[in-house]
């Protein structure tokens, strides 16, 4: 792990994404319809926030509430379409009804993106098994993160799991980087740094007033000095 934090924003526009990249975020995930925790964002704005910014852009794949797929040709069709336009990275990751991974569907959709890397969000909270998830995506290809809070209660509720896992870095089913997020909060930094953790994701905590509030360059720049200023475990 670097010693430098990897520090991921949510973005749902091109005024986003600038004020973003403007205070220190290194990468973003790009989203639309946030009530919904965050779909397939409209491809129109996923252009003009490519041109906008010049930071690494992961464009969530996901068409309704929760973890089920609605329609996966569709979802499919949007994939490539992002791709055509210039995508290079997304976020993505399904459960069938009972909480076990629909991994049939992961691996349909990433056969739409070849060669692209991408991160396994939150479905990984909330799985019946972390464990069964985990060995089921190891090795599947371009995958180099997992997103998660270590509980699907968020990460207040899931910090031991995540110490746990940061542990058990490069073991089979460890292999991605884990990307904290949900519910993460400044209080939270120190021990997660300690454990040895170096990726961090916030959407709300850069906005005064929730998503109905613009997203606060000068937010960003306060998390930015934070995670420059705590160290990671050696």
């Amino acid at each position: 792990m670097s010693d430098r934090a990897i520090f991921e924003v949510i973005a749902t526009s091109a005024e986003d994404a600038v004020a973003a990249a403007a205070g220190g975020a290194d990468r973003l995930e790009l989203a639309g319809e946030m009530a919904a925790d965050g779909l397939t964002p409209d491809l129109a704005e996923f252009v003009r926030i490519r041109a906008a910014v010049h930071v690494p852009l992961r464009v969530m794949l996901r068409d309704g509430d929760g973890f089920l797929v609605r329609d996966l040709d569709a979802l499919c069709a949007k994939a490539q379409a992002l791709r055509a336009e210039g995508a290079e990275e997304f976020v993505l990751g399904f459960l069938t009804p009972e909480g076990e991974i629909d991994l049939a569907s992961v691996r349909t959709l990433l056969d739409a993106i070849p060669g692209c890397r991408w991160t396994f969000h939150r479905a990984l909270d909330n799985a019946a098994s972390r464990q069964d998830v985990r060995a089921a995506i190891d090795g599947l290809p371009g995958l180099d993160t997992v997103l998660t809070a270590g509980s699907s209660a968020g990460v207040a509720s899931g910090m031991d799991v995540l110490a746990e896992e940061a542990a058990r870095a490069g073991a089979p089913g460890y292999g991605p980087r884990i990307l904290v997020g949900g519910g993460l909060k400044t209080q939270h930094i120190p021990r997660l740094r300690a454990a040895g953790i170096d990726g961090f994701h916030v959407g709300t905590m850069v906005r005064s007033a929730g998503w109905g509030s613009p997203l606060d360059t000068g937010l960003v720049q306060q998390w930015r000095r934070l995670l420059d200023a705590e160290p990671v475990a050696a």
